[in-house]
């Protein structure tokens, strides 16, 4: 079997780290993080990320843009549980495509990844259509961030 070549790379320097602690209210009857909060950890890690970079989802609404998921990607591979505290390593993938991509771990207190993920995001105008080219606000920031030359 041919194994794909990765179309897109991550642009490891734009990577931020985020702490969270793991609340009794995300975890199940069995004390472990119920599967679904995982999605919620990225966004926080999305969010750090925006917070950082200048491209939280207020900074990007204040441009007439919105940008929503139409993909997210999720693999376990650790439990985490109540009380743990852990980090979430948040990097932007560098793609020419009219699209953000970010990619997530999520890192247990031993240093130990329980998590990885993805998720990517398209851009709509105010009027809800499609962007099929970068809108300028995104292609100001990549330039300041050294994505484009």
């Amino acid at each position: 079997m041919t194994k794909r070549k990765e179309q897109y790379n991550e642009a490891t320097n734009l990577t931020v780290s985020h702490e969270i602690r793991i609340r009794f209210n995300e975890t199940d009857p069995l004390g472990i993080v119920w599967h679904g909060h995982y999605i919620t950890y990225f966004e926080d890690g999305r969010e750090a990320f925006g917070r950082q970079h200048g491209l939280t989802y207020l900074d990007i609404g204040n441009t007439g843009y919105t940008t929503p998921i139409v993909k997210s990607k999720c693999e376990h591979k650790l439990s985490l549980r109540y009380g743990d505290v852990v980090t979430i390593e948040t990097t932007v993938v560098d793609t020419p495509a009219a699209k953000m991509i970010y990619r997530f771990k999520i890192i247990d207190a031993k240093g130990e990844v329980a998590c990885t993920g993805e998720t990517t995001q398209v851009f709509l105008d105010a009027a809800g259509n499609l962007m099929l080219t970068n809108p300028p606000f995104y292609e100001e920031w990549k330039r300041k961030v050294g994505l484009l030359k």
